[in-house]
């Protein structure tokens, strides 16, 4: 593969602009047939199997009035009573809008300043333009404004998302700023954002046209653009470091180019499979909405890696030696690559590896362990800033109804298995259940096929009582033939479903990693350390999160009105994202040991030398990941936001404490074992050299180092 990646290299920086132009009309074709062909982003709910699931399909089939998506409206009076006949004249109004199958009449509170209003449709909310849908209700409430409150609850108005380009902007900015202080040249700092941002607008691109095949959630693009943009910068870094190394040894542009596509790029190829099949464990979860978002991120992380080694070559080529510092620039400049610090450092851990080892395990075991405790709920209007109209009909509806009345549950029931003569029993059955403030009376369905009974809780949505109350209502009330839905039971079975898969997805994402590590490196131990290091890394980001979001240590900080549940999202997509680029760090800096212990056969000098020789490249790209996550935690989305704070902690922890304090300490013990591999498998595994080839001086082709 190396000789192939130098021809390339050398290629696209002899001829730039025939690549650049190239890239050029593939992201603009990219970008057309995504209009052209392209399909709309939309949540996908389905929990196939579930309960709540089972009594959604019901009501789809017999009930399809009380299927669809739903909004609510809740009117408050500035002073005394909400005026009746506005508030039914608002209802006509209501009933006329698009898909809206029913507009139930308006529910007052106890003292009578409250009127609350639910607009039911005949499609779910992937099926509507929520943003329209939301103007509409604004429109047929609006002569209600002169002497009341109106506010908007329910699936749609929450379904709006909120603008976005905010994080990504404070990203590439912190991610610029960092390069330029590292580099000192404006054209080398500008030249992975160029190549980035090229990969990220064709994977962008495939993320539409994949949602015409399928579901794509609508917080998946965001996902991935943070993900791409991180590990986009990171990759072209890597190779443009090897390519500045290059330049300042004398070489030629076009084959500095060449060597560092070769080198660093295969590195970087590598990398990016490691990402890329961390990725695909989510396809274990059969949940499609994790699938489409394991599918979406991997689109813009093959572009990025694409981008790195054809794009970032030719506009090396074009930026010439521009992209050293200009004292740099001199025949007989010295361009320092190792870090001494580094190397005393990690010289200094190998004299004591124990006592590091254990202080490094301590540390780590500390910041994870608040993840014990770690409640998973999907967020809710709850979570929303007050300037949020979803937040404040929600609270208006706490106070006025009690805060079981925004997340009711439907008990649907099937009057082909049920007597339709038991469903009074059923009503006093609930009733009676702790927990349960009401019940309405059953409505049947027009073919008097189907019933559907509203209960309320006494618990709101993110309250934890409110799982043991949905379980011992379906144990102990619901007889065969009867299930519970609505939005507040379908968190309880999802919440269940993601901690059912979550097992069965990290033992294949850290199988697959594994092995690929053990052909790469040809070793047992190195990637089953490299393993256990990411599953504390991925642990400690756990527990920081339970501590920032669930026990409220910096949720006011990020924008959030209080502490908030851990989003049952983040267990499966944190793992399987922060596995992949955590490998990232590992496959750089083990590739680089593997190479000194190649040359040396010195087990505890090839540990310094390679931390020394990647000490700044690492650290810089940690930091850029750093600033590009953290960017992501000012999102509106919660779960955007979540899943920024996580990976920032986990990249922070990977560059500080496992590679300048357990990756030496447990390299010094181990020794030379680090490379052991049984005869058997060193027999059927393939060579594959990460690091790639140099050629010699004077020579064009590459040969093994």
């Amino acid at each position: 593969m190396s000789r192939f990646l130098y021809r390339l290299g050398r290629a696209a920086a002899l001829r730039p602009w025939r690549v650049v132009v190239a890239w050029v009309l593939f992201v603009g074709a990219a970008a057309g047939v995504s209009v052209v062909a392209g399909g709309a982003l939309q949540d996908d709910y389905t929990l196939a199997g579930t309960g709540s699931q089972q009594a959604t399909d019901l009501l789809k089939e017999r009930f399809p009035a009380l299927s669809g998506a739903d909004a609510r409206v809740v009117v408050r009076a500035r002073s005394g009573k909400v005026d009746a006949a506005a508030v039914e004249a608002a209802r006509g109004r209501l009933q006329r809008s698009p898909h809206v199958s029913g507009v139930t009449p308006a529910v007052p509170s106890g003292d009578g300043a409250t009127a609350l209003i639910t607009v039911r449709y005949d499609v779910p909310v992937t099926g509507l333009s929520t943003k329209e849908t939301l103007d509409r209700l604004r429109d047929a409430t609006a002569p209600l404004k002169a002497g009341h409150a109106v506010e908007f609850g329910g699936q749609v108005p929450e379904n709006v998302t909120a603008p976005g380009g905010v994080a990504e902007a404070v990203g590439v900015v912190a991610a610029l700023v960092i390069l330029l202080l590292a580099f000192g040249s404006v054209v080398a700092a500008g030249l992975p954002l160029v190549v980035a941002l090229a990969g990220l607008g064709a994977g962008v691109s495939g993320i539409t046209v994949l949602a015409a095949v399928t579901n794509v959630a609508t917080t998946a693009p965001t996902l991935a653009i943070m993900v791409g943009l991180g590990v986009g910068i990171d990759y072209a870094l890597f190779i443009l470091t090897r390519h500045r190394e290059g330049l300042a040894a004398g070489l030629a542009v076009p084959e500095a180019a060449g060597r560092a596509v070769a080198t660093a790029g295969q590195s970087v190829i590598f990398a990016g499979a490691t990402v890329l099949l961390a990725l695909s464990g989510l396809v274990v979860s059969r949940m499609p909405a994790f699938m489409a978002m394991g599918f979406a991120t991997g689109i813009v992380v093959a572009m990025t890696v694409a981008a790195a080694v054809t794009l970032l070559p030719a506009v090396l080529g074009l930026a010439g030696r521009r992209v050293l510092r200009r004292r740099d620039r001199r025949a007989d400049a010295v361009v320092v690559v190792d870090s001494p610090r580094v190397r005393r450092w990690a010289d200094l851990v190998a004299r004591r590896p124990w006592a590091w080892l254990l202080a490094a395990l301590l540390l780590m075991l500390t910041l994870a362990a608040p993840a014990l405790g770690m409640r998973t709920w999907p967020s809710d209007a709850s979570s929303e800033p007050t300037s949020n109209t979803a937040r404040r009909a929600y609270d208006l509806v706490a106070e006025a109804y009690g805060p079981g009345a925004n997340g009711p549950l439907l008990v649907a029931v099937d009057l082909r298995r049920v007597p339709a003569d038991a469903l009074p029993g059923l009503g006093s059955g609930l009733a009676k259940a702790p927990g349960v403030v009401a019940v309405a009376p059953p409505q049947v369905s027009p073919g008097r096929d189907a019933a559907v009974i509203v209960v309320t809780p006494a618990y709101g949505p993110q309250d934890e009582r409110v799982t043991g109350l949905v379980e011992g209502i379906r144990e102990r009330v619901l007889p065969d033939g009867a299930e519970i839905t609505g939005f507040t039971a379908a968190y309880v079975d999802l919440t269940r479903r993601l901690e059912d898969r979550l097992w069965p997805v990290i033992g294949v994402v850290v199988a697959t990693s594994f092995l690929m590590l053990m052909v790469v490196f040809r070793s047992l131990l190195a990637p089953l350390k490299a393993a256990a290091m990411n599953l504390l890394s991925i642990g400690a980001a756990y527990g920081v999160l339970t501590a920032v979001f669930q026990w409220g240590w910096g949720a006011e900080l990020l924008g959030l009105p209080h502490s908030v549940p851990v989003s049952s999202f983040i267990l499966l997509l944190l793992f399987a994202v922060l596995f992949g680029i955590s490998m990232d760090y590992e496959v750089f800096l083990l590739s680089r040991v593997r190479e000194e212990w190649l040359r040396t056969g010195d087990a505890r000098g090839s540990v310094a030398t390679g931390l020394a020789a990647t000490g700044r490249l690492i650290t810089s790209a940690a930091l850029i990941m750093v600033a590009v996550f953290l960017g992501f935690a000012l999102d509106p989305g919660l779960v955007i936001k979540q899943m920024g704070v996580g990976l920032a902690v986990a990249v922070a922890l990977d560059a500080t404490v496992v590679r300048m304090v357990l990756v030496p300490a447990t390299m010094a013990l181990l020794g030379r074992a680090n490379w052991w591999l049984p005869r058997p498998l060193a027999r059927i595994l393939p060579d594959v050299d990460v690091h790639g080839v140099e050629p010699e001086p004077g020579r064009t082709e590459p040969v093994p180092v």
